[in-house]
């Protein structure tokens, strides 16, 4: 029987977990906090993505589309409340009406089911909308995503599963992975790393140079408390050139509406707040190139974003231009998530999911959103690439 040890107890490294379980692998799982799907798990907006957005081919795309149906099914035989309730993407104005249909050629190019509509068809799914035009998504859902990260955790019950367990060192040995832990050293056949916005660092300490370094975004949501203006899901027409969907209204399983996410660099790894900073955080990003060759690409739009988390009125103005009646006052200020998006020494995104290799060891260097919707099929390509290389 083959052992693996996965980094990283997110949804993603708890079904690349299940996965090699599944295979008969016996596998253990280290995860630093006290619990699991502590971060980018247990931050997002529980939206199973359909997969319109995404380059044709590319992994996102692929496993997003996939992953749309084999989290529903996961969810639908473990008890996992979802609902395919569908989605709206709305052109605002004339000038988006091309992007629109662009992003329907996208969608059809990657096997989503959606139709263009018209605003008045529009306002029959959602009567508070204001559009010209809109992109109807069937097979978006809503999800609790902590609740899959519970059932994977059940599905490896049997498994040796460790929580407060940080990397802290990790060399191979003898045909083997040894990583060093608080409670001591786990031996291993290979090593998967799954640890999200620390997948970089953890990747460096098992003795690689990854192509890419972690730079995080916080994203900011706020809650409606007039949940009677939206029905389902309203996403705005995306801006092609950034990784971003832009700031969209998001009812949740409980009847709840979200609002956001906006995206500013995070002062922390871990910084859901704007006093969370750690220098020594800021200076790894300071220190990378790709930070400030991003930062002299997107400024205008880097500084519009600031403003927008500094002012609730600017968020609100975001808002209305999907739904006109949202006021300054309906919104209410909910939990933050920061996103884990690794970015290249040139200062671009990587705008897929990045994972690499070495000898024993696999590493998923990128994995933001759609990564949650993906994890089940993320889970298998990883699965696959487990090689016991001598």
């Amino acid at each position: 029987m083959r052992s693996v040890v996965v980094i990283g107890g997110g949804i993603v490294g708890l079904a690349v977990a299940a996965e090699l379980a599944s295979r008969g692998d016996r596998v253990t799982v280290l995860e630093k906090e006290k619990r699991w799907g502590a971060h980018q798990t247990g931050h997002n907006s529980n939206v199973v993505h359909a997969g319109l957005y995404y380059k044709p081919g590319s992994l996102k795309a692929r496993m997003s589309v996939a992953g749309n149906a084999s989290m529903v099914a996961f969810a639908r035989e473990h008890g996992v409340p979802v609902d395919v309730c569908g989605k709206l993407v709305v052109a605002t104005s004339e000038d988006e009406l091309p992007r629109l249909h662009d992003l329907a050629a996208r969608a059809e190019a990657n096997g989503v089911p959606a139709k263009l509509i018209s605003a008045s068809e529009a306002r029959e799914y959602e009567p508070e909308v204001s559009c010209v035009a809109a992109l109807r998504v069937e097979s978006t859902a809503i999800i609790d995503f902590p609740a899959v990260c519970s059932a994977l955790v059940d599905l490896l019950s049997s498994h040796d599963l460790r929580l407060q367990s940080p990397a802290l060192a990790i060399r191979s040995a003898s045909g083997g992975v040894e990583v060093a832990t608080p409670q001591g050293v786990i031996r291993a056949d290979a090593l998967v790393n799954c640890a999200g916005l620390h997948s970089d660092r953890v990747a460096r300490l098992a003795g690689l140079t990854p192509s890419a370094r972690i730079v995080p975004f916080r994203g900011e949501y706020f809650e409606l408390r007039r949940t009677s203006l939206v029905r389902g899901l309203i996403y705005p027409v995306p801006d092609p050139t950034l990784p971003f969907l832009g700031v969209h209204l998001t009812r949740m399983l409980d009847g709840s509406v979200h609002c956001g996410p906006n995206a500013v660099l995070a002062l922390r790894r871990e910084g859901y707040r704007w006093r969370d900073i750690s220098l020594a955080d800021l200076a790894d990003v300071a220190r990378f190139p790709g930070t400030w060759r991003l930062a002299r690409k997107y400024a205008r739009t880097g500084a519009e974003e600031v403003l927008r988390s500094l002012s609730r009125k600017r968020f609100a103005a975001s808002l209305a231009r999907l739904v006109p009646a949202v006021r300054e006052d309906d919104l209410v200020r909910a939990e933050a998530g920061v996103r884990a998006q690794a970015m290249l020494p040139d200062g671009s995104l990587v705008d897929d999911f990045l994972i690499e290799m070495a000898t024993r060891q696999v590493h998923v260097l990128n994995a933001p959103s759609p990564a949650a919707t993906g994890s089940l099929e993320i889970a298998k390509y990883v699965a696959d690439r487990v090689v016991l290389q001598s």
